[in-house]
């Protein structure tokens, strides 16, 4: 689907307009081979490039081709199945245009630009340069929504379920997706700030110099939810090892505490000649010894907290 966008300093609402204009911003989400290669013709684009972007693995980069710039990233989305991943985007800016290729649906970028009024298509360099500011949002938002729910499941570190265990693993591949569009990203954008691949006002520089530590945030971000789930995997496997260990020192207790009765009764079981076998009251001494002595072997036990 290929849709046509623009909003200038004269007309300040954002409009879809039913054929290209200069200044515009082509919005291009999941194409067929028709639309890609009416692109091309009516681009000029290089068809590699735009085929490219729409490979699911297609890792960020930058390139030039024809003085036109090629810019490649990932954005955060979620599947149908509530599954958090990244997509390809690639993003084309020219002199008369902005166009945005996903194999995914850019809902998210459309809503945003129309509710900020104070973002122009007609405005190349900066607009582009907003993209990236709503794609680090968009990681952000998903950040967040991972740490809290990481803090909440540790503040409960000891009663964590397995599907808690599976949703760390699910946590964990999707932070290195993260990391793995974040940290290219950022290689990018430090191109982009020399000001020779697209040319930058002052204030565009500082917002490609904001959007850089916005960047680095996230990877520390996401370096720092990685972290806190190893630690959480760590102090719950050693939980683990010291209930194992408790339990086994209990059992291990138990059978000796069991074992003197046992033993007692199969010494005075002997077909042989025994202290007290000519006793009447023999049995209820021999109980009373084994009791006693299991008793007082169950209290050093307790002592030593084994119980």
């Amino acid at each position: 689907m290929i849709r046509i966008w623009r909003r200038s300093l004269r007309n300040q609402e954002m409009i879809v307009l039913p054929r290209f204009r200069a200044g515009s911003w082509i919005c291009v989400q999941k194409p067929d081979e028709k639309e890609i290669k009416q692109l091309v013709r009516q681009f000029q684009l290089d068809y590699d490039l735009l085929r490219d972007a729409l490979d699911p693995f297609e890792a960020p980069r930058l390139e030039i081709e024809e003085g036109l710039v090629y810019l490649f990233t990932r954005f955060p989305w979620k599947t149908s199945q509530g599954r958090i991943e990244t997509a390809p985007l690639l993003i084309v800016a020219a002199d008369e245009f902005v166009l945005t290729l996903s194999p995914e649906s850019l809902a998210f970028l459309e809503r945003a630009f129309q509710t900020r009024l104070e973002v122009y298509t007609t405005q190349t360099a900066k607009f582009l340069l907003q993209i990236f500011v709503h794609i680090n949002a968009a990681y952000n938002r998903q950040l967040t929504e991972i740490s809290r729910q990481i803090r909440r499941i540790q503040v409960r570190l000891e009663k964590i379920t397995n599907r808690e265990i599976v949703q760390f693993v699910a946590f964990e591949e999707i932070l290195n997706d993260f990391l793995a569009a974040l940290i290219p990203t950022n290689a990018i954008l430090k191109k982009l700030l020399t000001g020779k691949i697209i040319a930058l006002y002052a204030e565009d520089k500082e917002l490609i110099e904001d959007m850089f530590l916005d960047n680095s945030q996230l990877i520390e971000l996401s370096k720092t939810n990685l972290k806190t789930i190893q630690n959480i995997r760590d102090a719950y496997n050693t939980i683990l090892s010291n209930n194992l260990n408790r339990v086994m020192k209990f059992f291990a207790a138990l059978s000796l505490v069991l074992s003197l009765p046992a033993l007692i009764g199969a010494w005075w079981g002997m077909n042989v000649p025994l202290p007290l076998a000519g006793r009447p009251d023999a049995f209820w001494l021999l109980i009373g010894l084994s009791l006693g002595l299991a008793g007082a072997l169950a209290y050093v036990f307790w002592k030593k907290n084994w119980f």
